[in-house]
């Protein structure tokens, strides 16, 4: 049985990789990234690394030739060019006859106002119109996406949102990928939906989380959207950036990432990782890396 997983160089893939050499040889691997040379350690590994671009579907063709099971992990840029790139990976799995496709999603993707679900939407729909089998991993929210605001709060500054009271399912990328994982080496989860959610919690909830590991208060600044951006400006984020960042806030407000679920732990079959433990996790990281 050959697993793919693309975009394997990336933060989430990688950790995929890691995690799948666990329970599965090397020899069974394979990888599909845009640079090969980015791979090189992989390959040492035994693993195959062949190369695959989103943007050219030839590429993909070779990449997914010979391969049962596909991780699809979602690009990043704009909407259109993320529903373009998951066109051309689905309509090439479907091509190299793979016989099963898991896809990294987002919290309640066909229902979701989020400004981040169209690409999902899109990308699960052309999956089911294929035919092949299917998992969506429709993951909630990285709990590293705060990286900056915890370094800022390392730093002095208070916690600083939009978001209100809406509540988001964080979890660590390292819980997502050990899913994504189980997935693929597993077996049972043809045609299945997973809502990968850790408990839900408010930003105030998750700073004094926060807190609880600095071992100091964690005061929470509730400002408008367009106070949200003038600080995301004034902290060097690009212009083309702060619409996003401020839409994300907006999404989180408006309750689009609150899915409550249990599936992270059936597909686990552990508990995802605790928020205070999480933290410290990434709170030593970022000690490490100054």
């Amino acid at each position: 049985m050959k697993i793919l997983v693309t975009g394997a160089t990336g933060k989430l893939g990688s950790k995929v990789v890691e995690s799948l050499l666990k329970s599965v040889p090397a020899s069974d691997l394979v990888v599909s990234v845009r640079n090969p040379e980015k791979a090189v350690g992989l390959g040492a590994l035994g693993v195959e690394v062949r190369q695959g671009d989103f943007d050219r579907p030839e590429t993909l063709d070779d990449a997914f030739t010979g391969i049962d099971r596909l991780l699809i992990i979602s690009a990043d840029g704009d909407n259109e060019t993320r529903i373009h790139q998951h066109a051309n990976a689905v309509q090439a799995a479907e091509r190299a006859g793979v016989k099963f496709i898991a896809y990294t999603s987002i919290a309640n993707a066909t229902e979701s106002n989020n400004l981040m679900a169209p690409p999902h939407i899109a990308t699960e729909a052309a999956i089911i119109k294929t035919g092949i089998p299917y998992s969506f991993l429709r993951n909630n929210w990285y709990l590293e996406n705060e990286v900056g605001s915890i370094q800022g709060v390392i730093a002095g500054a208070p916690w600083v949102t939009s978001a209100g009271e809406g509540k988001v399912g964080w979890a660590l990328q390292q819980d997502y990928a050990d899913a994504a994982a189980a997935v693929l080496a597993g077996n049972g989860h043809e045609n299945t939906v997973y809502e990968l959610s850790g408990p839900l919690l408010t930003q105030e909830e998750l700073a004094a989380a926060l807190g609880n590991v600095l071992g100091k208060e964690v005061p929470v600044q509730q400002i408008s959207d367009e106070k949200y951006g003038e600080i995301m400006k004034g902290i060097g984020l690009p212009d083309f950036v702060i619409p996003i960042v401020v839409g994300i806030q907006e999404s989180i407000r408006n309750g689009s990432l609150a899915v409550e679920s249990n599936d992270f732990e059936k597909v686990l079959g552990r508990p995802v990782t605790p928020i205070n433990e999480a933290l410290i996790q990434l709170v030593n990281t970022i000690s490490q890396t100054k």
